[in-house]
């Protein structure tokens, strides 16, 4: 197995970690603290799947050697344990290969989720609500807290723009690939003759920008209060509780109308603007780069379509992997993991034909140790 130096780096730094959050001198510092335990988490599972690596290692070998030189019966049932001995080592061995695979930085963080309607009129409004409820039953079942930042409502009862925060365990590792242009395919409530439309919506699924990532001095901003509109009952619509927030440098702008207190709008429309920022600052460092996820999921570029939901032939097809589902009731109903999975699958297919040997092991640790 060539990746077993990786391996054997992964477990003598796992074994370091444990030794550094056992010493109080060396966690006396929070932001340290959970910095190490992060990665100490994240590693665990290569180190559990590499020590069932080796005890089957050691299995298969004691096999062979019975089968070589054993008694006659020992030797026939040693040869009987080998192929499927084989067959779970080099199950093993690929799985560890995946794990080994550079894990995206972003990928334990929240996700700020943006819907927008794009062609369509009030029919890509309305399904601009019906995405949001599809993800928000997701992630209902992964237990996952979903909360409006921003929303503007269209005369139809749909949305010309919705922003949400999305918080729990690994979520933009899970919704970093809806990423585009989503067009649905039915007959609106509205047509009387039976005819299909087709409508898109864009989805933008940001990493949330934690306080050190991005530094925004006062100076560089411009915020303008106002009277919301819209729906929002009593004080809402009376008092200048609207937050509109300039990013100067960048021309970056974000509006928040949703809370009656002007506190609470300018602190979700910062958050929306510190999100937009990192993934702006990540994506010119991508284009440098060409970013290892460019063949899979696309360049992020909003333009591109990625999926389409069929409502007449219950289908949903993901253009980028060809996968087509007939089950888009269930999927509307938040069963996503029948697209995000092959997604990911795919991905990490792709990172493997270009490093078969997996990667450098865990880049959390590499960071740690700098």
């Amino acid at each position: 197995m060539d990746i077993t130096g990786k391996l054997e780096k992964v477990a003598a730094r796992h074994r370091e970690l444990e030794r550094l959050l056992a010493d109080p001198d060396a966690t006396g510092d929070n932001a340290r603290f959970v910095k190490l335990s992060r990665e100490f988490s994240e590693l665990a599972p290569i180190v559990e799947s590499f020590a069932g690596y080796r005890k089957i290692e050691d299995e298969l070998r004691g096999s062979r050697e019975l089968a070589a030189s054993g008694e006659a019966e020992l030797r026939e049932l040693a040869a009987a344990e080998i192929p499927g001995l084989e067959k779970q080592l080099a199950d093993a061995e690929a799985a560890l290969k995946v794990l080994l695979l550079p894990r995206d930085p972003n990928d334990g963080r929240n996700a700020i989720l943006e819907l927008r309607a794009g062609t369509g009129g009030d029919e890509a409004g309305l399904f601009v609500g019906d995405l949001f409820r599809m993800y928000s039953r997701y992630a209902e079942d992964r237990k996952w807290k979903v909360e409006v930042l921003s929303s503007s409502e269209n005369s139809a009862g749909g949305y010309k723009e919705l922003i949400a925060q999305v918080s729990g365990k690994d979520v933009f590792s899970r919704l970093k690939f809806e990423s585009g242009v989503h067009r649905v395919q039915r007959v609106p409530a509205t047509e009387t003759q039976g005819r299909i439309h087709t409508s898109t919506a864009t989805v933008a699924v940001l990493p949330e920008a934690e306080d050190v990532d991005i530094q925004i001095r006062d100076d560089e901003l411009r915020i303008d209060v106002f009277r919301a509109g819209g729906h929002g009952g009593q004080s809402v619509n009376t008092t200048d509780s609207a937050v509109r927030v300039t990013h100067l440098p960048t021309n970056t702008v974000v509006i928040c109308q949703d809370e009656k207190s002007q506190i609470k709008n300018k602190a979700k429309a910062l958050k929306i603007l510190k999100s937009r920022l990192l993934a702006k600052a990540e994506q010119e460092q991508h284009d440098r780069i060409a970013s290892e996820r460019r063949s899979m999921v696309g360049s992020g570029m909003r333009s591109e379509k990625i999926r389409t939901y069929n409502f007449p032939q219950e289908r949903c097809t993901d253009h980028r992997i060809g996968l087509t589902l007939y089950q888009l009731t269930a999927i509307m109903d938040g069963n996503l993991d029948p697209l995000i999975e092959p997604l990911i699958a795919g991905h990490q297919a792709e990172l493997l034909a270009r490093d078969p040997e997996g990667g450098e092991g865990n880049p959390a640790g590499e960071e740690s140790r700098k």
